[in-house]
């Protein structure tokens, strides 16, 4: 399921939109103002954004700007207006795709798929390391340093932290986990997962559970923010 974050203050439009995503892989939230688009990104990490232009409070390309500053999540930017410059500017703005009204649903969704499917094949081509505050986690050599100091893991441990991170902000079930990990699905019993979670919880001092996040009934999330 990836959470899509509608920036849309036509309302009628924008339930239609909720609607029809909502039936496929896609957990719309609303948000009707540009004013407040930034501080919910930070709040919640959508994993995709579609974006009007024309909004109350912000104008949308001041929002993808602000938006593109800190993230690389893709944005679609969906708008009645037609104008080329528009366009253009949009995309010099840091937008992923620019889509006129009004848009068959099937279309916006074949978009959405794209852009992921996108987002995907640059993360995982990436051999970058992973910062999140004063964690480091090196895929290439497949080390995590914590606090400047290097954390102790073993194999399944970085590869199901690993998994975690390159999901931040994004919730992970226990299927996911484990057919990602071990090829295999979750047979409703199996307290592998929740164990390893146990240890590496541990080692970085998440008592609390703030870092690796329990969302009850769903999975684990990586807080991205939790890290410093």
């Amino acid at each position: 399921m990836f959470r899509l974050m509608l920036v849309e203050d036509d309302t009628k439009l924008a339930a239609l939109i909720q609607e029809y995503l909502s039936s496929y892989e896609f957990k719309v939230e609303i948000i009707g103002r540009g004013d407040t688009a930034l501080a919910h990104y930070k709040a919640t990490l959508p994993d995709i954004i579609v974006l009007d232009l024309m909004l109350p409070g912000l104008d949308g390309m001041v929002v993808c700007r602000q938006i593109r500053e800190i993230s690389s999540v893709p944005i679609l930017i969906l708008t009645a207006r037609e104008d080329m410059f528009d366009e253009v500017s949009g995309l010099e703005q840091g937008a992923d795709d620019y889509v006129n009204k009004p848009i068959q649903p099937r279309i916006l969704l074949a978009r959405l798929r794209a852009l992921l499917r996108r987002g995907a094949g640059k993360q995982s081509n990436s051999n970058a390391p992973l910062n999140f505050g004063d964690l480091e986690i090196s895929k290439t050599d497949r080390s995590v340093r914590w606090k400047n100091e290097n954390a102790s893991l073993s194999n399944s441990e970085f590869k199901l932290l690993l998994l975690l991170a390159e999901s931040a902000g994004r919730v992970l079930s226990r299927d996911d986990i484990l057919k990602s990990m071990r090829g295999i699905e979750f047979d409703g019993m199996d307290r592998s997962i929740d164990n390893s979670i146990s240890r590496l919880r541990r080692k970085f001092n998440d008592h609390d559970s703030e870092k690796i996040k329990t969302v009850w009934g769903e999975g684990y999330l990586f807080s991205p923010s939790a890290w410093e």
